[in-house]
């Protein structure tokens, strides 16, 4: 039985950045189709929608958003959308650092020039290039150990001019069987019948998310829980 106590560090197949295969694009594809089925994409909505009523982005006025770790950009696609209703002036744009994954956003976005994706290593200098107003990582974190994520956040919160957006997932054991039993039932792809659970395994607890934002120093923030096992953790600059 796994171990629900803490984070898993098993590494996840699709993070081998070196992967660009049919198998890869079929996982792209069935990723964006879980986060659909089970309102994946709410819970950013639902953080823009609170950053706007606070008064944090103006809706009169063009925002830039950064999607760090795009993946296959389906959520700037489904912001794009939100936007596009809303009437909401976002400037939106995508950074990975996969080649493939990049090609893959590029070929699915091409409805939605305005659109842009860059490859970059978030550990590398190039991050330094790279600012917006809002900086959102979509199922992201917990790619990474918490070590590592102690270097990356200040680092992401220092390229964003007023906000850091986190959606992630919560480690809960309902969570791991049920998307368990989803993928094997819908005959998913091996990419996600082996990483969709894993990534419950190395997702997180409330008390693991407020002990990082003690350790990066961070003060300014709102973490909430949302349905289907999600956080929503916003991060507002100092100042």
């Amino acid at each position: 039985m796994p171990d629900f106590s803490r984070r898993s560090t098993q590494p996840e197949l699709m993070d081998d950045l070196g992967l660009a295969s049919d198998a890869l694009r079929q996982n792209l594809e069935e990723l964006e189709t879980i986060n659909t089925r089970l309102g994946g994409y709410q819970t950013v909505f639902d953080a823009l929608a609170w950053l706007y009523s606070q008064g944090v982005l103006d809706p009169h006025q063009p925002a830039s958003l950064l999607d760090i770790g795009c993946g296959g950009g389906d959520t700037l696609r489904q912001l794009h959308r939100w936007a596009a209703r809303r009437q909401r002036p976002l400037q939106l744009a995508g950074l990975d650092a996969n080649t493939f994954m990049l090609d893959f956003a590029r070929q699915k976005a091409a409805a939605s020039p305005t659109l842009a994706f860059y490859q970059a290593d978030v550990f590398g200098p190039e991050l330094a290039q790279h600012r917006a107003d809002v900086l959102l990582c979509s199922l992201f974190c917990h790619h990474f150990t918490t070590a590592q994520l102690a270097e990356l956040l200040p680092k992401l919160l220092s390229q964003a001019n007023k906000v850091l957006i986190i959606n992630d997932l919560h480690r809960h054991w309902l969570a791991y069987y049920s998307i368990k039993a989803l993928t094997w039932l819908f005959r998913g792809s091996y990419l996600v019948q082996h990483d969709a659970p894993l990534s419950v395994l190395r997702a997180f607890s409330r008390a693991e998310l407020e002990q990082l934002m003690h350790q990066c120093g961070v003060s300014r923030y709102q973490l909430r829980w949302q349905w289907a096992f999600r956080w929503r953790l916003v991060i507002l600059k100092n100042g």
